[in-house]
This record gives C-alpha cells, sequence and structure tokens, in this order.
C-alpha cells in the first residue's frame, strides 16, 4: 500500500468529488466527506488499514472546472499541506461547451485545460509526496458520441501530463466501460455524468487499485 502512517490525503474536484460535503472543510463526521468516492474510500481506508490513521478530506466543489480549481488553489490545496493530493476535474470544463453553447465566456478549452492543470501540478509536486490524476469522464459507451469524444481528449491530457510529471494515474474511463459492457449508462448515471453508488464504487476500486489496496488484507 502506497499511503503511509498519518498521511493526510486531499481530494479536489468538481460535483463529482463534492456530493454533498461540509463547506467549507469536507472532513470529520455526520457525512462530512459527502456521499460519493470520497467517503467510501475513507470508509475502506479505515476499515481495511485502521493502524495507518490516514486523514481524509474533501474539496471538490460541485460546478468547477480546472480555472475555478486555480482560482481556490493556495487556500483549498496548499495551505492545507497535505501528504497526497487526488485531482479529478474536467468534466465541468467539457461538459459546459455542450449543455451552455451560448455562455462562452464558462467554457474552458483544451488548451486552457491543459495549460492550467500542468501548472498545477507542476507547481504542486513538491509541496506533497505524491499526486493522482484521475481523468474526467462520460458513462456513454459511443466513443463517436460528441460529449464522449472530447472527453476522451481531455483524458488524454490528462494522461499525458501524468506522465510528464511522474504522477500516479487513473483512468476513470476506462474503468467504467468494464462496467458498460454488461449495463446500460443510465444504470450508472442518469444524465450519464453524476454516477449512482454504483458508480462512485467504479470511481473508488480504480483509485484503490492505484494505491495498491489489498482488498483481501485479514
Amino acid at each position: 500500500m502506497k499511503l503511509k502512517q498519518n498521511q493526510k490525503l486531499l481530494f479536489i474536484g468538481d460535483s463529482i468529488t463534492d456530493c454533498e460535503r461540509v463547506k467549507p472543510e469536507g472532513e470529520g463526521l455526520f457525512n462530512a466527506l459527502g456521499k460519493g468516492y470520497v467517503s467510501y474510500i475513507d470508509g475502506l481506508l479505515q476499515a481495511v488499514y485502521p493502524e495507518l490513521g490516514i486523514r481524509v478530506v474533501n474539496k471538490g466543489i460541485s460546478g468547477n472546472t480546472v480555472r475555478d480549481l486555480k482560482n481556490r488553489w493556495q487556500e483549498d490545496v496548499l495551505e492545507q499541506k497535505p501528504n497526497w493530493l487526488v485531482i479529478m476535474i474536467g468534466i465541468n470544463d467539457v461538459w459546459r461547451q455542450f449543455d451552455t453553447p451560448f455562455i462562452k465566456e464558462g467554457h474552458v478549452y483544451l488548451d486552457e485545460y491543459r495549460d492550467t492543470l500542468r501548472r498545477l501540478v507542476t507547481e504542486t509536486k513538491a509541496h506533497v509526496k505524491d499526486i493522482v490524476l484521475m481523468t474526467p469522464f462520460y458513462i456513454e459507451n459511443n466513443e463517436q458520441d460528441q460529449m464522449r469524444h472530447l472527453m476522451d481528449q481531455y483524458g488524454l491530457v490528462v494522461k499525458t501530463i501524468a506522465e510528464e510529471t511522474n504522477c500516479l494515474f487513473v483512468n476513470t474511463q476506462e474503468a467504467f466501460q468494464v462496467v458498460l459492457k454488461e449495463l446500460y449508462p443510465a444504470a450508472l448515471a442518469w444524465d450519464r455524468v453524476h454516477p449512482s453508488a454504483a458508480g462512485h464504487m467504479v470511481l473508488t476500486r480504480a483509485f484503490l487499485k492505484a494505491i495498491d489496496f489489498d482488498w483481501n488484507r485479514p
């Protein structure tokens, strides 16, 4: 297992990470971590590796793009001093180009996405033990669907940055594709974006695989 004793694990992203977490500080009791994959990961870390005492913090904010992350990076990441940072962002960067096509000032196109994410990662790398980059996703089998096709391009940017900066990489789209061989997209997300409990478990499993979590640990 890559996480070590008493480390702080901070997740930042959009509504998929937020998932109704407590504001301003997403940690503690009474669903403070939200109802999604961050809370599932925290629960499994406590249940399977209780002796490590991993501190989990949720800094997701619904509707965020990578531009929004940049504007709150100092307070919500650097000042938190995490040991591990997990970033999953990009869904709204793509989605706004489709659901609000005429409000172009809210669009984050590929070049801005790439440049901003790369800068955030490179400037933060020296301040943390490691960074995990998770791709954005669209729960749709048809790779020629316009939004799925564009989301894959943003996901490729995440993979490239992970390789350039030696970060751990989680391909969430690939993880969903395994389940989509058996299930229709709406079974995992009514809007193909906001996952059901099963969808959040797909994300949980993909992340835990990346950190060498031992599911069979006694």
